[in-house]
């Protein structure tokens, strides 16, 4: 049977036939898709975990009993992975073992855009780079043959493109795989004190070697073979970018990232009169290569930064001279900013702490849009967790004259990823911070998925609920109140006593996302404006709402709610001192 699924969904499919039995992630975009597809997979145990450290360990875990598993994450996410992942490569595997890396270039949906090709090199385990949907499933059963092949994890690295572009992928029947019935203790190899290491570490360079070789093999670095004049060597989507430039041309094609095969290279060096490396960010393989002697153009012509197209291959390698690949031109858009939803319940929170002046310590998610304009309402965004973190670290580096001058606000999934320890370390070393935490009872910046504190697992399953309050009460927080984000007075009197107070203290915003798909409820009366009342002072729009619309006049002004936007959160009539935006007839 041949369907058309994206690369996250191809993913899937491969662990699926592949006889994966245990997969886990937090999600993450371009990632989140893998587990979301994975889960209709009965056979598979997939969960949503608390961050992607412990998405490794649990995988790693599986994979020591004796079953294959995945761990799933965006690129950002290895590096909070990275721990295991360093001793996972010394201890190895029983069953194979493959984690799913998604890198973003130009950073559609994330903070950096590092290349995860170098933590391949880094723990010193094989990668592959799927170039299409076919290839992302097919290579999943490579990764999980090449995992127990060499006793070593396998990442599979796609980018943004090859997770969420669609192409034909054929199925095949899921491998049967009997279960485990006993674990097997193996002390040297699984129990990492130093003794043990010091004598994995030479088996994991041997392995390398014995890595090498096999890429050489590997006949899934292909040569393609044409016109001689030049020649491209490209992995992943760059390869479809170039091949599509340049279709008569010669090319290796890499489907094995790290080690590369470094016979192949050569060989296929010697066969073209000009060789090209095309690939996005890091100078990963031309590095490589021009440490084998051999001459190769790369970065000097092409871009270190953002995503490669078709047109990026012409330009670099013939220059803007000569025609142009058939890429059809898009009209003209108009501009459209990125802006919480309408009736989003961390609008708010933000307004009245850009009323308040307060330097805002945030975090990742979809609140962090808080930081745009009109709101204004943010100052930091470094990586999940660093909002509670930075705070504390404000507030040393300020110490008295700081009190009531900075906040730390975040979501309530990345806090369960990463904000727990910096609360702890808030209470333990005497802090006086005031941490936000922005209950909206989901995941919802990458489509509302579920986490410890909505009461619910992957599968949709009821489960134990965190409690947000007690938690922090736990963790040694003697002010903890909850407030409702949609009473602008209720919040400002809380962060008006909050910040001021010389001790630390928690404030959990709570109503759920106005998309939630549990706890959706029909949007209230939307509001209208009185034109003959409005005075246009436009302190409305301070709240980008995109439901509010300016009607800009020779002198002035009005505003007016677009009813079919309107959840009648009631926010902007809170602000008008006019009383002129009341709720529909």
């Amino acid at each position: 049977m041949k369907v058309l699924l994206s690369g996250n969904e191809a993913i899937a499919r491969g662990a699926y036939e592949a006889g994966v039995r245990v997969a886990a992630a937090y999600p993450g975009t371009p990632s989140t898709e893998i587990l979301e597809t994975i889960v209709q997979y009965k056979d598979i145990n997939a969960e949503w975990s608390v961050n992607e450290k412990v998405a490794l360990e649990v995988a790693l875990g599986a994979a020591i009993a004796g079953v294959r598993a995945m761990a799933c994450m965006k690129h950002v996410g290895v590096n909070v992975a990275a721990d295991p992942l360093m001793t996972a490569s010394y201890t190895g595997i029983t069953a194979g073992l493959v984690i799913v890396t998604a890198d973003d270039p130009d950073m559609h949906s994330s903070q950096n855009e590092q290349d995860n090709r170098h933590y391949a090199r880094f723990a010193k385990v094989p990668m592959l780079e799927p170039a299409d949907s076919q290839e992302a499933k097919d290579f999943v059963k490579l990764a999980f043959e090449i995992s127990e092949r060499f006793d070593t994890p396998v990442f599979i690295r796609t980018t943004t493109r090859i997770s969420h572009a669609k192409s034909i992928v054929e199925f095949a029947e899921p491998e049967h795989r009997e279960l485990p019935h006993t674990i097997k203790p193996q002390f040297e190899k699984y129990v990492m004190l130093p003794r043990n290491a010091r004598l994995r570490h030479p088996q994991v360079e041997e392995r390398l070697k014995k890595l090498a070789a096999f890429a050489d093999e590997f006949d899934r670095n292909e040569l393609i073979l044409q016109e001689t004049d030049i020649g491209i060597i490209a992995s992943g989507t760059c390869y479809q970018y170039a091949r599509e430039a340049f279709p008569t041309k010669s090319f290796l094609k890499i489907a094995m990232a790290y080690p590369l095969p470094i016979k192949k290279i050569k060989y296929f060096a010697g066969l073209v009169d000009r060789l090209y490396v095309f690939e996005e960010l890091d100078p990963f393989y031309e590095e490589q290569i021009k440490a084998m002697g051999i001459a190769v153009t790369g970065k000097d012509v092409f871009p270190v930064c953002g995503e490669f197209s078709p047109i990026t291959a012409q330009n670099g390698i013939v220059g803007s001279r000569t025609h142009k690949p058939d890429v059809p031109s898009l009209p003209a858009l108009p501009p459209r900013p990125p802006n919480m939803c309408p009736g989003c319940p961390h609008r708010g929170v933000f307004y009245i702490l850009k009323q308040m002046k307060v330097f805002v310590s945030g975090d990742i998610g979809c609140y962090t849009l808080g930081g745009l304009p009109p709101l204004n309402a943010m100052h930091t965004c470094i990586c999940m967790g660093a909002s509670v973190s930075g705070a504390l670290g404000i507030d040393k580096a300020l110490g008295p004259n700081g009190l009531g001058k900075a906040v730390a606000v975040i979501g309530d999934s990345t806090f369960l990823h990463s904000g727990i320890t910096g609360l702890l370390d808030i209470a333990y070393n005497k802090g006086t911070c005031t941490v936000i935490i922005l209950d909206n009872r989901t995941t919802a910046m990458t489509g509302r998925q579920e986490h410890p504190g909505t009461g619910f697992t992957l599968q949709g399953q009821p489960t134990k609920q965190l409690n947000l309050p007690s938690l922090c009460a736990a963790l040694g927080i003697d002010h903890v109140r909850v407030v409702n984000p949609y009473n602008l007075a209720e919040v400002a009197a809380a962060l008006r006593e909050e910040i001021e107070r010389p001790e630390p203290s928690v404030i959990i915003s709570q109503a759920p996302c106005v998309l939630h798909r549990r706890e959706y409820n029909p949007p209230g009366t939307p509001f209208t404006v009185n034109a003959s009342a409005c005075i246009g002072c436009m302190a409305c729009l301070q709240l980008g709402c995109p439901a509010l619309v300016w009607h800009p006049a020779e002198k002035s002004g009005t505003a007016s709610i677009n009813s079919a936007l309107c959840t009648g959160c009631t926010l902007c009539a809170q602000i008008c001192k006019k009383e002129a935006i009341q709720a529909e007839a």
